[in-house]
């Protein structure tokens, strides 16, 4: 994988996702939140994350898609319980991700962050290649944004969201990172 200039990582699968704009600094990226998602709620491996991130999700196809398939959403990057990455938007770009929200004193997250959807939910344990995929994708960005903070949905948008939940272990993460 290599972070093109782009903004785009060559090595993964890219959908554009028109759920973004352009950020006022490209350069100011500082966080990377980590996300949950499956859609429907709880069933992995399915179309329905990519087909709500590109406005294409059948609100026919599942009850609970009648309710969310109007949302404008998307992430920077999604990895599925299998270890595959999706690029959706890239870095450059302002992905809508993070919602109302804000970290250290600054708000509106989406104009200085990065969005990784894993594929899950708050009560099922992450797969090991989510952690190894996740880790070396950090890796990556650390190299374009070496400063750049890590960060759950829950610490940034606290009582409004609980992703990446209590089964993400950030203990693990940081180990798998220091030995990157």
């Amino acid at each position: 994988m290599k972070l093109q200039q782009n903004g785009v990582v060559s090595g993964v699968r890219f959908i554009a996702s028109p759920n973004c704009d352009w950020r006022a600094n490209p350069d100011d990226i500082r966080l990377l939140v980590v996300h949950n998602i499956s859609l429907p709620p709880g069933e992995f491996g399915g179309a329905g994350v990519v087909a709500l991130f590109t406005n294409r999700l059948d609100p026919t196809a599942h009850p609970y898609y009648a309710s969310i398939h109007s949302l404008r959403v998307s992430a920077h990057f999604f990895i599925r319980r299998d270890g595959e990455i999706i690029q959706f938007v890239p870095c450059v770009k302002r992905a809508w991700h993070a919602g109302v929200s804000s970290w250290r004193g600054w708000e509106k997250c989406n104009d200085f962050s990065l969005g990784v959807e894993l594929e899950g939910d708050d009560h099922t344990p992450f797969s090991d290649v989510q952690y190894i995929q996740l880790a070396a994708l950090i890796a990556l960005l650390k190299t374009t944004y070496p400063d750049i903070e890590i960060a759950g949905h829950s610490d940034i948008a606290p009582g409004r969201k609980t992703d990446p939940g209590a089964c993400f272990e950030w203990p693990r993460l940081d180990r798998i990172l220091l030995h990157k």
